[in-house]
């Protein structure tokens, strides 16, 4: 197995500071900016004959991304953002008046107003109450839901489970094949929203029955702001109608004058126009040169084994961890200290970037720092706190 890549030609950012929000916005992969300015000068110099030499950059994309989430390339679309791949799952989604779309009350917006604008056309959302999934953490701010209450509302009119992956504000992560395995068995469709998992925890999309999965690119993946990934299923696919339509999304190629209505059924029904060739390019190179080796598996136990250390160093009289059960932790680590607002700005001035959602501290280590730098973050985080 390849080493994981922790150098700073790399990874820049490490000359400037200890950066340890790649929850938030993760800094961008040297390497996906090397092959986005490469395409962009393949086009300056060549104009559209770019694509003589490279390619359809789409296809390259689909088929690495495909990897990624263990799916054929032809279930995978290039977004813009999981805001706009959930957007287009919804809307084209065949929803009657009375119709029951799950999800959680404190969902990231990306996974709550897609599906809250359906209660245009009569269906109804039902959002799962707060919970505390290990009977410990404190009152006051987002923790978790509980499989339990999913379970007894799912019913005869439940069409879709909206879920988070993992939750952004408390790091809370669901057990996926549990979630996954409930709803196959009610027949409900599982959409997922893995803004803060791929990349940093495995996902097999086909092999979980999961409907659709939907992230952003420039997180855990580390490449480009405006970029995304969409998995859908065929059978998914096969019941939505498509809402937005150019002339990407029909099978007649450039032959533009054809208005003959014969769509893709495949990833490619959704990416309907132009997309940001340069920056899927660049997505592309951040998925195939850092998540397919080491795969996402090993890069989950680096980033557990980041995160051990760190608690080891951290003074627990004023860091209170969230310690959620194995299967639910993720590569968020979320805390309570006082202050939490002016603990950042001080911590981020201080040298050690960090970030703040729902109340908590979150602190975000990736494979890519070093256990110099997790010893180094410890000490100026607990001289900021004064322990």
């Amino acid at each position: 197995m390849k080493a994981f890549r922790k150098d700073r030609e790399s990874f820049p950012i490490k000359e400037s500071t200890i950066y340890l929000n790649h929850c938030g916005i993760a800094p961008l992969y040297s390497g996906a900016l090397r092959a986005q300015q490469e395409f962009s000068e393949l086009h300056m110099r060549r104009g559209i004959a770019v694509f003589a030499e490279t390619g359809n950059p789409l296809s390259a994309f689909h088929e690495i991304a495909g990897r990624l989430l263990a799916a054929p390339a032809e279930d995978i679309s290039f977004m813009k953002n999981t805001a706009e791949g959930l957007s287009l799952i919804a809307a084209g989604y065949d929803l009657k008046p009375g119709d029951e779309i799950i999800s959680y009350v404190h969902e990231y917006p990306s996974n709550h107003y897609p599906w809250r604008l359906q209660e245009r056309r009569g269906a109804r959302l039902v959002l799962l109450e707060d919970s505390d999934p290990t009977g410990s953490l404190p009152t006051g701010c987002p923790r978790g839901w509980s499989l339990e209450e999913l379970t007894s509302r799912i019913n005869d009119r439940t069409r879709i489970v909206a879920l988070s992956h993992v939750q952004f504000t408390s790091g809370f992560a669901a057990d996926l094949p549990r979630l996954a395995q409930l709803c196959r068995d009610r027949g409900v469709d599982l959409i997922i929203d893995a803004a803060q998992s791929l990349g940093s925890i495995p996902i097999d999309a086909p092999g979980l029955g999961l409907a659709a999965v939907a992230a952003s690119g420039w997180k855990w993946l580390m490449g480009p702001i405006g970029t995304g990934v969409l998995y859908t299923s065929p059978e998914l696919r096969s019941r939505l109608s498509v809402t937005l339509a150019g002339a990407d999304i029909v099978q007649q190629g450039d032959d533009y004058l054809n208005h003959t209505w014969q769509p893709f059924t495949d990833g490619r029904m959704f990416e309907y126009s132009t997309a940001a060739l340069a920056l899927a390019v660049a997505l592309r190179a951040c998925m195939e040169d850092l998540f397919l080796e080491p795969d996402v598996g090993a890069i989950q136990r680096e980033n557990l084994r980041l995160q051990d250390r760190l608690l080891e160093r951290l003074n627990p009289a004023f860091f209170q961890y969230l310690r959620f059960a194995p299967e639910n932790r993720s590569g968020i680590m979320s805390f309570r200290v006082p202050a939490v607002a002016e603990f950042v700005s001080r911590s981020v001035k201080a040298g050690v970037f960090v970030s703040s959602r729902g109340g908590y501290l979150r602190i975000a280590p990736h494979f890519c720092n070093t256990d110099e730098e997790i010893d180094g973050a410890a000490e100026i985080l607990n001289q900021v706190a004064g322990v």
